[in-house]
């Protein structure tokens, strides 16, 4: 379950999303988050649904490979669908012992689930589709206006993105020492809550010692590089907007107003 996640993970690919400005990915993507928020009706979820399928497509990464990544938040979803089930009050569906179903409580899961859906597949969908070193850059030129204020644009786009490359490269860690653990007779999965917690610990000393084993290389190799952050830095490669990138754009505000009056207007 580990290596199913794709947050922070790259798909080589030559599509128009690939192709296209990491700003432009960057902005749409935090307004695709917020208009997930905003759907309050299934109609609306309905339409998410089909633009996120169209961004699927379009990136020509298998549909299968970027619902992979739901699988790790999956008992997450589940135990929050239902709390919200038993937990909301209002119109009773029926009775267990001293729970109660409510249609208010069935009606915020599946919407609070599918936001979830959403928002996973959204974000995984912008590192999917650009590389560590393009959002570095992407994020370093949105914060660049932020300069003037001593925001340090360069050191924060660069921590971001080696906090989200690093993500399933550790997860890939965890999953060698449970099976390196497992192989030498640890159990995971057997005995109560508390007992499977406390057998998790033998994993979690190697994993840090690995971590910082990891962040201590990159310093080296950057220093051996000689990394000195953002003054004076050049790139081969500058940003620049595209057609493309327009059109997207352009699309992107269609449909953010296309919810907005479906949602509050009609």
């Amino acid at each position: 379950m580990l290596r199913d996640i794709t947050l922070g993970q790259y798909y080589p690919g030559n599509s128009i999303l690939h192709n296209s400005d990491p700003r432009t990915k960057i902005v749409l993507s935090f307004l695709y988050m917020i208009i997930v928020f905003l759907i309050k009706s299934y109609f609306g979820f309905i339409s998410i649904a089909l633009f996120t399928l169209l961004a699927i497509t379009a990136s020509k990464i298998p549909l299968k490979f970027t619902l992979r990544g739901l699988k790790p938040i999956l008992i997450i979803i589940i135990f929050a669908a239902f709390i919200n089930i038993f937990t909301i009050p209002g119109r009773v569906i029926f009775e267990i012992v001293f729970l109660k179903v409510t249609y208010e409580g069935l009606d915020t899961a599946v919407k609070m689930s599918l936001r979830l859906i959403f928002l996973i597949s959204g974000a995984s969908l912008l590192t999917l589709t650009t590389t560590p070193i393009r959002l570095t850059d992407g994020i370093e030129k949105l914060l660049k206006p932020f300069e003037r204020i001593g925001l340090p644009a360069h050191e924060i786009a660069m921590m971001m993105t080696i906090a989200l490359r690093f993500i399933p490269t550790l997860m890939e860690e965890t999953d060698k020492i449970i099976k390196a653990q497992t192989s030498r007779g640890a159990d995971f999965e057997t005995g109560k809550l508390i007992d499977r917690a406390k057998s998790y610990i033998p994993v979690l000393v190697p994993l840090f010692i690995s971590a910082f084993r990891r962040a201590d290389e990159l310093a080296t190799a950057m220093e051996a590089r000689c990394y000195r952050g953002g003054e004076g830095r050049t790139r081969m490669k500058q940003l620049k907007y595209t057609r493309s990138d327009a059109l997207i754009f352009i699309f992107m505000i269609v449909f953010s107003l296309w919810i907005i009056v479906l949602e509050y207007l009609i």
